[in-house]
């Protein structure tokens, strides 16, 4: 009996020990995302148990473990890796869709996150266009352009039809830091703006970042547009591009060495000497013309390094027919002339799953010129300056767990500016060459993304600056209410001429309020050492570029934010409600009469001050089916003051004043009707206060000639701004080989031809001509508008794999 009874004991507590020790199968099945074949040699890392292994040739792995949670990741070269959680209670099977890298930064760069990130990440004031989103926006050439698209979104503006670069909630445009590739672009625009100079069929993905600007970035004063250059992981040649009346593109993506070595060129042209006499019999005469090329190598020096090589041009030649006087002599029209050189090396070293350094140097060169053809002689007068900046940059990245990550860095600045130079060819007039400027700048920072509790996570940065001046400078010294120069102070070559540092802390919070709603707080101080001086409403591509110096101090910004956002309809419908007050010190404007060309002393003419920005952004999104799109409306007011002792120099007596960015009422519109496979409409509506201008005061005899007199700046508006845009999309069915595909792309820009006014000038009136407007007046005041008419455009676009 005994013996029975210790058997029955045995078979218990054996049975037990096997229940307690039970393993369950876990199976995977790795796919390429975009052609569905298996992923050979696709490493499985498996945590806590630091096992794991590789695919084979189907794809397929498979491991038993004992009951437990795990934390999976799948990754594979040239492909996004892959991260899962499985709770293993019984056999299960994944399948791991791996998404190629350049495909992973393009179409699916939000889609590859949670629907709901809006509501779990600190940052604030992000927003992500998607090479998808941005081709279904109408545009005025009917291909994909960054900048128009980024006008229709929330605290986004320019300055009219015409205008090199963007606004964002209220600041000047060369307050907006603009990066390709790291890079940055000193002059975003092709053909009087109505392009951007980013190769399209280039572009991964594009971020804005107008709050909590993260740490890594500085230099600018409100806001950073992050553009990225597509890697090129491709095992075969690959071509796409486009065709239309205004421009036409090719892109070419092919690898070099299997597996190693891989190229992406990408190239677009542009003649539109035709075009603009259909428009304007005025325009006849006028000739323009651009061209953009984007090329980088990529090179995969192991599983742990990746080199890449982006190199980007840009060129734009215009011909305006205007008589010009350049110093007693008469040039018969104006000819324009800039281009864009860059260049970004970057390599990046992974030392685990977790964490990996990349560094890059980057070099950009940019230089506009203005060429005066002599009346009746055989010469060309050249005006030319140029802006060379280089910088090195090295980041550490580590992501500690899933609820810490962090990384810290260092940069290195150099700025050399040559504000100007003439050329007389064989003219009489004497060559000029203004002074170079050269300053450095060294930064450090560090930004930690944390979440402490379920309900609660941080983003925090700290981001230090140190900024000098060096000779050659001569530093030039005039008395503050005559402005009678009194003498100068010449310093040698690297000698320190003027220093300043700045602490730039950037903060982050995000509160969640249930499943579906969170609270978000932002708060971010920036400095700004390099500013684009003009006296215009906005700059134009040969405006010109200056550090800060003895007199001109750096800006600086403290921008805070608050943010409500619910996402609604199983996160189909997202709404989001942001506020902002932004405080700045040193803007920049100028004195009344300024002249900048060729001054060898700018300082006299120009006037820092402070600032503020302050405003409401509503809006609604639909990411999903057949109607899709979004709507915002933005309230917000852009207020400059300046602090002038002489009366007469004074800006409106001193007083707050609109800034030329000042808009009451933004509301914008998208809408998508995605029909079939086949069709795709799209309509875009905006409408906006109209922007401030300065209007006469009165009129003043000059030497028997009326003259307006003008004592305030910006103390009038332009007529509402409203616009709309169509766009339909005809996709073609892909050739029987699967290799070839194409699409057909319709737009008209302006669909009901609305003649909005880009300016208001005055002029001398003759006779009783529009006596019934202006009555005695000897002046008349006229509107210009750019665009009078719908702009049509018909594009066809391929690609070829």
């Amino acid at each position: 009996m005994k013996a029975y009874l210790l058997l029955a004991v045995l078979i218990i507590f054996f049975s037990a020990i096997k229940v307690n020790a039970q393993e369950y199968r876990m199976s995977f099945n790795i796919l390429n995302a975009k052609t569905g074949a298996g992923v050979e040699n696709a490493e499985i890392a498996i945590e806590p148990c630091k096992c794991g292994g590789v695919s084979d040739e189907q794809g397929r792995f498979s491991i038993n473990l004992p009951k437990a949670n795990y934390r999976v990741t799948v990754t594979y070269i040239g492909f996004g890796s892959e991260v899962r959680q499985v709770e293993l209670q019984e056999n299960v099977s994944l399948d791991i869709r791996l998404v190629e890298k350049h495909e992973e930064l393009s179409e699916v760069i939000v889609r590859a996150k949670k629907r709901d990130e809006m509501l779990n990440l600190p940052q604030m004031g992000v927003v992500s266009l998607t090479p998808k989103e941005l081709k279904m926006i109408p545009s005025a050439a009917g291909e994909s352009d960054v900048l128009h698209s980024m006008v229709l979104l929330p605290g986004v503006n320019n300055a009219g039809e015409i205008s090199n670069g963007l606004s964002i909630r209220g600041g000047s445009l060369d307050q907006n830091l603009i990066l390709y590739d790291y890079a940055p672009i000193f002059n975003p625009t092709h053909l009087f703006g109505l392009f951007s100079v980013f190769t399209p069929d280039a572009i991964s993905s594009t971020e804005l970042y107008r709050a909590n600007i993260p740490s890594r970035y500085g230099g600018r004063a409100t806001s950073v547009l992050d553009l990225k250059v597509k890697n090129p992981y491709v095992d075969k040649l690959k071509l796409s591009g486009g065709i239309g009346l205004v421009s036409s593109r090719l892109n070419v993506e092919t690898p070099l060495i299997k597996d190693k070595l891989m190229l992406l060129a990408g190239a677009r042209a542009g003649f539109t000497d035709f075009l603009l006499p259909i428009f304007s019999e005025r325009l006849k005469n006028t000739k323009a013309k651009f061209y953009d090329s984007t090329l980088k190598l990529l090179y995969l020096a192991s599983e742990k390094d990746q080199i890449s090589l982006t190199g980007f041009i840009s060129n734009d030649f215009y011909q305006l027919d205007l008589v010009t006087q350049i110093q007693n002599v008469n040039a018969e029209s104006n000819q324009y002339d800039f281009s864009t050189l860059n260049g970004t090396l970057n390599w990046s070293h992974t030392f685990s799953n977790n964490a990996n350094l990349r560094t890059v140097l980057l070099a950009s060169d940019y230089t506009p010129k203005i060429i005066f053809p002599e009346r009746d002689i055989d010469n060309e007068i050249v005006y030319k300056s140029k802006i060379n900046y280089l910088s090195l940059i090295s980041e550490y990245s580590k992501n500690v767990s899933v609820d810490l990550d962090y990384y810290i860095g260092v940069q290195a600045n150099r700025y050399t500016i040559s504000p100007g130079a003439l050329d007389p060819g064989t003219s009489d007039i004497l060559p000029i060459s203004l002074e170079k400027e050269t300053s450095y700048e060294f930064d450090g920072y560090s930004n930690v993304d944390w979440t402490p509790l379920e309900k609660l996570s941080l983003s925090g940065g700290l981001r230090f600056s140190h900024f000098v001046l060096v000779g050659p400078y001569t530093q030039y010294f005039f008395d503050e209410f005559t402005r009678e120069p009194l003498g100068f102070t010449e310093f040698a070559k690297g000698a320190g001429v003027k220093t300043y540092n700045g602490v730039e802390p950037r903060l982050g919070l995000n509160f969640k309020l249930g499943e579906t709603a969170s609270l978000k707080l932002s708060y971010a101080r920036l400095n700004q050492y390099l500013q684009n001086i003009y006296n215009s409403t906005t700059p134009v591509p040969t405006s010109r570029w200056k550090t800060a110096d003895p007199y001109v101090q750096p800006q600086r910004s403290d921008s805070y934010g608050l943010g409500l956002y619910k996402n609604l309809r199983n996160n189909e419908l997202e709404i989001a409600l942001e506020g902002y007050y932004r405080k700045a010190q040193n803007t920049l404007t100028y004195r009344p009469g300024a002249d900048f060309f060729l001054s060898d002393n700018v300082n006299q003419d120009l006037v820092q001050g402070e600032g503020k920005a302050y405003g409401a952004e509503l809006s609604l999104k639909k990411s999903t089916g057949a109607v899709n799109g979004w709507l915002n409306y933005t309230w917000s007011k852009s207020l400059l003051r300046s602090s002038i002792v002489r009366i007469e120099d004074r800006i409106n007596n001193n007083d707050w004043y609109p800034s030329d960015f000042d808009r009451t009422h933004v509301f914008n519109g998208t809408v998508n009707f995605e029909q079939d496979k086949y069709n795709t409409w799209s309509f875009n509506f905006t409408a906006q206060t109209g922007r401030p201008y300065t209007a006469a005061n009165g009129v003043v005899t000059v030497e028997g000639i009326q003259t307006p007199l003008f004592l305030e700046r910006n103390n009038a508006r332009l007529p509402i701004y409203h616009r709309l845009d169509f766009s339909w999309n005809i996709r073609g069915v892909k050739s029987r080989s699967q290799r070839w595909s194409g699409d057909w792309t319709f737009t008209i820009y302006n669909l009901y031809a609305r003649k909005n006014p880009y300016s208001i000038y005055y002029t001398q009136r003759n006779g009783t001509e529009n006596s019934e407007v202006f009555l005695n007046s000897p002046l008349g005041a006229y509107k210009l508008s750019i665009i009078n008419s719908p702009l049509v455009s018909l594009t066809y676009n391929f690609v070829f794999q």
